[in-house]
């Protein structure tokens, strides 16, 4: 079975410093598994500043590899804004995406940050995401 899902930015971080970790399982599911990444013109612009960052040190060959991997398997999604409080005005773009995508199909938005979004069966940790993958292989 194929996911959706909207990958926040600090799931890729986490991966990309620790790709032996939860987000890295979550990330190469992006890549070569069985979740389709949902993204716009807007998150790719974030993970592409924030995974360049000097302070990281991410190889700039590999983050770009990185990101246009996740481009080649993606879905990209127009979304609305919404009138729904988020703690910070920066995640409103995953969240709107992850609702717009639920429209059609089911779709996740995962995180390390759940306290930034409303509480929601579908805004998920990375634990969680795999959990989800796993449950579906019994």
């Amino acid at each position: 079975m194929r996911y959706y899902a909207v990958l926040d930015t600090n799931v890729l971080v986490s991966a990309l410093i620790r790709w032996k970790s939860l987000p890295g399982a979550v990330a190469m599911e992006s890549l070569i598994g069985r979740i389709t990444p949902l993204l716009n013109e807007e998150i790719v612009a974030e993970y592409r500043e924030v995974l360049h960052r000097p302070k990281l040190r991410f190889p700039g060959e590999a983050v770009d590899a990185f990101i246009n991997g996740m481009i080649k398997r993606g879905v990209f999604v127009d979304a609305d804004p919404l009138e729904e409080y988020l703690p910070d005005p920066k995640d409103a773009v995953f969240y709107e995406v992850v609702m717009e995508a639920r429209k059609s199909d089911d779709a996740y938005l995962v995180t390390d940050n759940v306290k930034h979004f409303p509480v929601k069966s579908f805004v998920v940790t990375p634990r969680e995401m795999m959990e989800i993958l796993d449950s579906d292989e019994v």
